[in-house]
Formats: C-alpha cells, structure tokens, sequence
C-alpha cells in the first residue's frame, strides 16, 4: 500500500482536498438555504442567499467530476507502478516465483490483485473525505445548538461497532474470495499448458469440470460479501433514521422555546442526514477493505527474498562445473541429496534418470535458477552465488523443454539477451539449431513476427536452442530441449550440440543423446549412482531399463 501511494501520491493528495471541498461546499448549503427560508418567512430580500445556494451546489457537482477524474488516474498509476513491482519481483525470483505460487495464481495477482490494490489510495482518500461529512455535520449541530450534537453523539457509539464489525467481516470474505480466485486461475493455467493432451485425449469436459470446481466456494465467498454488505446498510438505514428523528425532535422542541429558527430546524435536518452518512462510509470501508486484502496476497509475493549477487569476478576458465555435497529439497522431501559431481570444462555430460529423480532440478542448480539447501556449485572455481549477475547470465545459458519465445519478430526471440545482436549470428544460431530453413519458409522469415509464425512443439525447441547457440558462454544447460525433435533433427542438432565448444550440461532422455556425451552422470534416488560413457554403463541392466521406461511414458502419452 505504501508503494501504491508513493505512485499516487500527488493525485490522491488532491483527491482528498477537492473531495474534502465537496464535503465542505455539501456542509455550507443547509445553513444557506436555512438562512434563505428565515428571509423568506420574514418577508426579507433572499436573492442573494438563493444565488448562494446554487452557486454551491453547481461547485459541489464541479468538485466531484474532478474527484472522479483524479480518482480513476490516481488508480491507473498505482496499479501500473504495483505491476512493474510486481514483475521485477517475479522476474528476479526466477523459477523459485513459480515453485512457490503456481503460474496461474501468479497472473491472477499480477492482473486482478494489482488492479485491486491500486485503488487503495484513492479509496484511502475518499474515505478520510468522507469522514468530513459525518465529523462536519456533528459540528455544525453543535453550532446550532449543543443539544443537538449531544443527542446525535449518544448513538454514535452504535454506528461505530456496526462500521467494525463491517470491516472485519468484509475482511475475511474478500480473503476467501480471491484464495478462490487464485485456484481457478492455477487450473486454468495448467489447463492452457496441456491443451494439446486434453485435445488428444477427449477429455474437455473433464477438464472444464476440474478448472470449475472451485466456483461454488467462489459462489458462497461473493454471496457472502453481499450478505455483508446488505446487512451493513440494512442496520445503518434502521440506527440512521433513528437518529435523525432524534434530532429533528429536539430541534423542534428547540423551536417551541425560540432558541432556534425555522431555517435552523431546516438546516439541523439536514446536518443530522450527513452525520448520519454510514452508507458512503460503509462503501469507502468496503473498497479500502478489497484493496487492502489485495496488497496483502502481492505482499507475500513481494516478502519472497529474490537471489542475492556478488561481485566477485570469474577468472578466464573452460567453463569447469562443480557440484559439492548439493542437497535440494521440496516441500518434506529431500529430491538431491548430498551430490557431488564435476564436468570437465568442454566436455559434453548427459544426466539420466528415471521421472521423478530431480534431473531438471540438477539442470536448474548448475544454472542457478535454484539455490541448494545444502552444499555449493561453482564455475571455475567460484561458487555461483559470488559471480555478479550480467556475469552468471552472460556464462550460463539455458535451453528448456517448453521454451517461452519473447520478442516482437522470430530475429528478436534468437537474439534476445545479446548486447549487440547480428544477423549472421541468429541465422547461424537457427542453422545450428536446425530452425533455418523453418524460419525461410516464414512470410517475413527472420522479421516475421512471432505472433504470425505458429509453431509446433519442436519448432518451438528449434527456436529455443536457437537463441542458446546465439548466447556465447561457458556453460550450456539443456533440460529435455531435444525432446520434441524428429529422429532426424534430433540427430543433427546434437552433432552441433557435441561438437567442441562450452561446457553442455544436458538432461536427456533418448538413448541415442547419452551415447553422443562424452559422459553420462546417471541419477537414481537423488544420489549419482554412476559416472561413466554410456557404453560402459549400458552394460548394466538397471540402466537399460532407465530408458525403456522413458520410452514407455512416451508411448502412453
């Protein structure tokens, strides 16, 4: 919240003075057009009061079109400076933003939470305005007449505990509320991230069932606001009344004795209604509510402590890595534990395993997308948490399975990251990658933009390796990236990929990768069971069988 008005600040700033004039211009027209019935009863010129009366309600009706405008800006910069927050936040989490959150649950607070939030600061302000109302309104029965204000102030301990209670209760239904919200988005995002298996397998329909089963708790969550809300201002309009006849009563009484006027008893009644204004105190309650829970759930967010960088240099070096007593964890169960293994710079080293072993974790601890729970890695000596991170990102890079394609044009998605891209890099990147005749065929080739080049899932790989063969550096990392070529391409991009040049740390699953590596690392329950060529440990049956069951998982999918 402190954030948001901190983007917001000047406009809520004005917010609150033009609301609070609004206020004060509503306050000042019953005691005018109480002074212009006295006129009028006694036969005195009132045109001057009359002129008054309508020159405050046209400044009142100016006043709150300008609140509204500086509102709805003041809304847009927060919100737009909550979601560049935001994004940096998740963007120097890396991977650990969607371990923790779910990627569907990221979006929901990054769209609807943020835009929620962001509308903490005018509400804020609208709210301190509309406190002037009820606090103004009780002063101006004082100034009327003491007995007035007493008589309104004895219930006005009732109106507190009912605000109370309204804001506590609408506390807890907007949390319910958007929790629900969150697991619609995570199934739907895991939904959208398996359409092609839920197509292929005909199972829509359950599929929608699953994404849909938390609407009926978001059903009874919104209700329940409703409900809130409705029995808010069910109970301010029976204390309300009660009030103001209250003090319409005395003031009548006070008229009977002379010690008021009937313009006075005119304008008490009217005072009476704004101090009376729960129904504008409970929506400003129930907006700065919403916007607060909202902040709330971006807050955990933002208390996630991103990596921590040295700046230590990395001396000049083959790109050696090493893992030393690496110890990982998820949850209660320890996925690595206490690995050790060196690749030898320039060399090409394939881990294996069967599902379920942490050989992409492994992949992510050599890149630092992951930090170990226990032990270190280092390149070329130094532990990957000391390097700077241009320096990290520059030495390491990374090729994924399910590659996300960033950039305007297909050129833009290779070059990405590159200080100064050239052409003849990202087309000799897409040759390595065997993207480049993909690309040619393209309407724009290289400049075709990428929302106009459908791409299979090995096109996508293709792009993917593309842009890691344009980033020079010591280490490559690929996790499952051949994993969707043809027989054919596969074969082709891992000669390139084997050919001599960084280190290549690469998880595979085919047979035919881990013969082309010049080491296999083989992975069984989070220890390395062995180091060796894949000849040499084909030997052993165990191993063989590592790869038919990987080929079984294929054939069911």
């Amino acid at each position: 919240m402190r954030t948001a008005l901190r983007h917001a600040g000047a406009r809520c700033a004005a917010l609150c003075l033009v609301s609070t004039a609004a206020t004060a211009a509503g306050l000042l027209l019953p005691a005018v057009l109480g002074r212009a019935l006295d006129l009028l009863l006694a036969g005195a010129p009132a045109t001057a009061w009359v002129v008054r009366a309508a020159a405050l309600v046209l400044l009142s009706a100016l006043l709150d079109g300008c609140a509204g405008v500086l509102a709805g800006t003041a809304d847009a910069r927060a919100t737009a400076g909550l979601r560049k927050l935001l994004t940096g936040q998740v963007l120097a989490l890396g991977p650990r933003a969607g371990n923790r959150f779910g990627a569907g649950d990221l979006v929901a607070r990054l769209v609807g939470n943020a835009a929620q939030a962001g509308t903490g600061p005018a509400a804020l302000a609208a709210l301190l305005a509309a406190l002037a109302g009820p606090v103004g309104g009780v002063v101006a029965l004082a100034l009327l007449d003491p007995w007035l204000a007493a008589v309104f102030l004895a219930g006005a301990p009732v109106l507190a505990l009912l605000l109370r209670a309204f804001t506590r209760d609408t506390a807890e239904c907007v949390a319910a509320y958007q929790r629900e919200q969150a697991r619609i988005a995570a199934a739907l995002a895991e939904a959208a991230e398996g359409h092609r298996t839920i197509a292929a397998a005909g199972l829509q329909d359950r599929e929608t069932k699953r994404v849909l089963r938390p609407l009926p708790d978001l059903a009874r969550a919104g209700h329940r606001m409703w409900r809130v809300q409705g029995r808010a201002a069910a109970q301010a309009v029976t204390v309300g009344p009660l009030l103001q006849l209250a003090v319409v009563a005395v003031a009548g009484l006070l008229l009977s004795r002379h010690r008021i006027s009937v313009g006075e008893v005119l304008a008490a009644s009217r005072y009476a209604v704004l101090a009376t204004g729960v129904g504008v105190l409970v929506g400003q309650l129930a907006a700065a509510t919403r916007a607060r829970a909202s902040a709330r759930r971006l807050g955990e967010v933002l208390a996630l402590p991103a990596p921590a960088h040295g700046d230590r240099p990395l001396p000049p070096g083959p790109g050696r890595l090493e893992l030393r007593g690496v110890t990982a964890r998820r949850g209660e169960r320890t996925v690595l534990d206490r690995v050790d293994l060196t690749v030898p710079g320039g060399t090409a080293l394939a881990v294996v395993g069967r599902s379920g072993t942490g050989k992409s974790l492994l992949a992510g601890l050599a890149g630092r997308l992951a930090d170990p729970d226990a032990g270190e890695v280092l390149l070329d000596g130094v532990p990957l948490p000391d390097l700077p991170h241009d320096v990290l990102r520059r030495s390491v890079t990374c090729a994924f399975a399910r590659p996300a394609l960033l950039g305007t044009t297909v050129e833009d998605t290779i070059a990405l990251g590159l200080a100064t891209p050239s052409y003849a890099e990202v087309r000799a990147a897409a040759g390595k990658a065997q993207a480049d005749a993909y690309i040619r065929r393209l309407p724009g080739g290289y400049t075709t933009r990428l929302s106009d080049a459908p791409c299979s899932g090995g096109e996508s790989q293709r792009l993917g390796l593309a842009r890691a063969f344009a980033h020079p550096g010591r280490l490559l990392i690929l996790d499952d990236a051949l994993s969707s070529l043809d027989t054919v391409t596969e074969h082709r991009v891992a000669e390139a990929l084997l050919a001599p040049g960084p280190t290549r740390f690469i998880v595979a699953h085919r047979a035919s990768t881990a013969a082309r590596a010049d080491a296999v690392a083989w992975l069984d329950g989070g220890r390395v069971r062995a180091v060796g060529t894949h000849a040499e440990l084909w030997r052993d049956p165990e191993y063989r069988a590592v790869f038919a069951a990987r080929a079984a998982e294929r054939t069911a999918r």
